[in-house]
C-alpha cells in the first residue's frame, strides 16, 4: 500500500513514522522546503507542494491508495485557504486518482456551544466561530466526494497533547494567575499516540463517516488546571467569576462510536490510574 500524508506537522509526522515502520510506502507533503531532510527520515518520498495546487496534488496522489489530510494553518495563514480551499482542490482531483480511502483530521469545534451537554456524531454541526464554520464546510466538502470506490473518514479531534506538547506545559503557564469566569467549561483532549492509533485503525478497518476522537476523561478547565498545578507544585489559579469566560464552546464529546468499532484507547485518561500502573 502507498499512502500520502498531506500536511506533515505534529500529527502527520507521527503517522508517517508509524506507517513506515509497518512497511507502508509513505509519501509526505509539506509546504516548506526546509523540512525535506527531517521528513525524509520518516517517509519514503517527500514533496513540497500547496494543497490548493491541483496539478501538484494530482501528481502526488497518482499512485496512492490512501490519503491522510491533516493540514494546519501557519501563523497568520487563512483558515479558508488552509482548510476549505485545500479540501475543494482535493475533492476535484480525487476522481482522477486511485485513492480508495481519505482520512481527514477535523475538530470537535464544529459542534459549537452546547453548555456542557454530551454530543455524538448524530448532532449536526453548529459552530460558534467563523473558524468552526470553515472546518464544518471543509468536512462537508470532503464527505461529498465519497463514492462506491472511495470512502471518506472524518475524525473530529479534541485538543492535542503528547511529547513536546504536554498538558503541564500548556496549562502550567497559568499558575498563579487570575482567569475570567468559573472554569466550568469542559475540556476535550486526545493524546498524539491515540491520534496515530485511531488513524491507523481507521485505515485498517476502512472506516467511513464521522467519528469523534477524544479520550474518556473529560474534565472542566478548572479541574484540569487544578490538577496540573497540584502535580507540578505550582501556585493555584484564581477564578474571577465576575468576568465572563472567553471560551466560545462548552461540550462533552462522546467517543462511543469509535470504541464500538473495536478501537482501544492507549491513553483514556490524562495520567495513568493506580490500576493501570499495576
Amino acid at each position: 500500500m502507498k499512502a500520502a500524508i498531506i500536511g506533515c506537522g505534529y500529527v502527520g509526522t507521527a503517522v508517517a513514522r508509524r506507517w513506515q515502520d509497518q512497511g507502508v510506502d509513505v509519501l509526505a507533503t509539506t509546504t516548506r522546503s526546509d523540512r525535506l531532510s527531517e521528513l525524509s527520515a520518516v517517509a519514503n518520498q517527500v514533496k513540497v507542494l500547496t494543497g490548493t495546487d491541483a496539478a501538484q496534488l494530482r501528481a502526488a496522489l497518482s499512485d496512492c491508495q490512501v490519503a491522510l489530510l491533516c493540514v494546519g494553518p501557519k501563523r497568520g495563514a487563512s483558515y479558508v485557504e488552509t482548510y476549505l480551499n485545500t479540501a475543494q482542490t482535493l475533492a476535484n482531483v480525487l476522481p482522477e486518482t486511485d485513492i480508495r480511502q481519505l482520512i481527514y483530521t477535523s475538530s470537535y469545534a464544529v459542534y459549537g456551544q452546547h453548555h456542557g451537554v454530551w454530543v455524538t456524531e448524530m448532532m449536526p454541526p453548529a459552530p460558534s466561530t467563523e473558524k468552526g464554520e470553515i472546518l464544518a464546510a471543509t468536512e462537508q466538502t470532503l464527505l461529498a466526494s465519497a463514492s462506491p470506490q472511495r470512502q471518506i473518514c472524518v475524525l473530529r479531534l479534541g485538543g492535542i497533547y503528547g511529547p513536546g506538547r504536554t498538558v503541564e506545559s500548556i496549562y502550567g503557564r497559568a499558575a498563579g494567575t487570575t482567569r475570567p469566569g468559573k472554569g466550568a467549561e469542559y475540556s476535550n483532549w486526545i493524546h498524539i499516540e491515540d491520534i496515530v492509533g485511531a488513524i491507523d485503525w481507521a485505515c485498517q478497518q476502512r472506516l467511513a463517516g464521522i467519528y469523534n476522537l477524544v479520550q474518556d476523561e473529560i474534565l472542566t478547565v478548572r479541574e484540569l488546571i487544578g490538577r496540573v498545578c497540584d502535580r507540578q507544585n505550582l501556585a493555584p489559579v484564581q477564578w474571577d467569576e465576575s468576568q465572563p469566560s472567553r471560551r466560545t464552546h462548552n461540550v462533552r464529546v462522546s467517543n462511543t462510536k469509535l470504541k464500538s468499532t473495536g478501537y482501544q484507547f492507549v491513553h483514556p485518561t490524562f495520567w495513568p490510574s493506580l490500576e493501570q500502573t499495576k
